[in-house]
């Protein structure tokens, strides 16, 4: 009996996790969740067509981005295409979108793109986030798609206590945040777009290097090479800081399309759909092409997406630093005072010790770490104050999804941390 699967096309995050959901979708040992075709009996030259595509602006060979060990093997697949293609031009993802002659079109849409640092201005968020998506958005809703799925970053700030459901309005913080929020407005507000938003904790796991958690990685490793506690401002470390691992994120955003594909815009609305409120400038509105109304608040299907282990800054921290051998600390009040007062000069001053040491850490290595994508820096957002605590009900009982990696543990770390020194971004260090 021959199964029909569905064809996918997935739009950046090449320096996220999307290099993680081709590898879920196209196992390089493993059977492949999207379709293959046989060769036309037309065409009997033509290879099995490429039923994988990805798409974002960085190239891979040679690669301009983080690859990690998994992914290029994916690449090699005969069954997988990357095309290097500038998103912000209409008529070039219009193009994406084409499929390979004989091959019906693209009925699934992963969309991973967004600016994700911090330090770049509004104008950059605007064309790379809000503007982007709507591109892709739009030419996926007039070639009918079957699913669309939005991967969002954990760009919002939790109130103070318990967890938080998809139904209440959490905030986004900076700037960035905002258009990653207001992003989230313009998609639900397309007509025909079969929209499914998957809402995402901090991010870890193997060939992970971007976001919080391997940062902190890194820079516990660094105090545990010095034999001293890693201390933060942040007292007493109460704050939520979710988790979730990269399988899970490639898991879900599976597990989204297909029950997107299962019940259609209007149903999945009626089960699932979520008000999504205005939180930018009012004068944004006549300013920005694309921006819906800020008295407008459409409706979307959303789902949170973080494990079950509901980790906080102590718990977190204090896990993290006992792997490398050392423990996690407070400053003191007076301390905490000076710092918050003068945390741009805290930045650079900790840097110091962070950045020097990591580089010794890989020139003693063995053998020694020529080229790495981890690094100890910590900028002003690393370092201030994040609050982020998802229920994860709603995708559990609508969706029936199931966590593959439902903690973040000692040894989900060790195989963290295992894998960078397989591919030798990690240093080997005796003792």
């Amino acid at each position: 009996m021959t199964v029909n699967k569905p064809t996918a096309i997935i739009f950046g995050g090449l320096n996220t996790f999307s290099r993680s959901l081709a590898a879920f979708l196209v196992p390089p040992d493993g059977t492949p969740l999207v379709s293959v075709r046989s060769p036309s009996p037309l065409l009997p030259s033509l290879t099995p067509s490429q039923h994988l595509r990805i798409v974002d602006k960085f190239t891979v060979s040679p690669p301009t981005t983080y690859l990690g060990a998994q992914f290029p093997k994916v690449l090699l697949q005969p069954d997988v295409e990357y095309r290097q293609t500038n998103l912000t031009v209409p008529v070039a993802v219009a193009s994406a979108f084409d499929p390979p002659p004989g091959q019906p079109p693209y009925s699934y849409v992963f969309d991973l793109t967004g600016e994700v640092n911090h330090d770049r201005g509004e104008v950059i968020a605007i064309k790379l986030t809000f503007t982007v998506a709507r591109i892709i958005a739009l030419e996926a809703a007039k070639r009918n798609v079957k699913t669309y799925v939005r991967l969002q970053q954990p760009v919002y700030e939790s109130p103070d206590k318990g967890l938080h459901d998809e139904k209440q309005d959490l905030k986004p913080v900076r700037p960035l945040d905002v258009w990653w929020h207001e992003t989230l407005r313009m998609l639900a507000s397309i007509q025909g777009l079969n929209l499914v938003i998957l809402r995402s904790g901090f991010v870890y796991g193997p060939y992970v290097e971007y976001g919080l958690y391997p940062l902190v990685i890194t820079v516990a490793s660094v105090y545990g090479y010095m034999q001293k506690p890693m201390k933060t401002i942040w007292g007493p470390g109460k704050e939520p800081v979710h988790t979730v691992h990269v399988d899970d994120v490639a898991g879900a955003l599976w597990a989204c399309a297909e029950w997107m594909n299962k019940h259609g815009r209007e149903q999945a609305i009626a089960l699932a759909g979520e008000k999504i409120p205005f939180h930018n400038e009012k004068s944004k509105f006549k300013e920005v092409d694309g921006m819906i109304s800020p008295d407008e608040q459409p409706s979307a299907p959303l789902f949170n997406l973080v494990d079950d282990s509901e980790t906080t800054l102590a718990k977190g921290g204090s896990m993290i630093t006992e792997y490398f051998g050392t423990t996690f600390e407070f400053y003191s009040n007076f301390e905490t005072t000076l710092a918050k007062l003068k945390l741009d000069d805290l930045v650079e001053e900790i840097n110091e010790h962070h950045v020097g040491t990591w580089t010794e850490m890989l020139q003693q290595s063995n053998p020694p770490i020529t080229q790495t994508p981890l690094n100890a820096y910590m900028d002003k957002f690393a370092l201030s104050k994040h609050k982020l605590a998802y229920n994860n009900g709603k995708i559990k009982s609508i969706i029936g999804y199931q966590l593959k990696r439902p903690l973040f543990d000692r040894e989900a770390l060790r195989e963290v941390v295992e894998k960078w020194k397989e591919e030798r971004s990690w240093p080997r260090l005796e003792g």
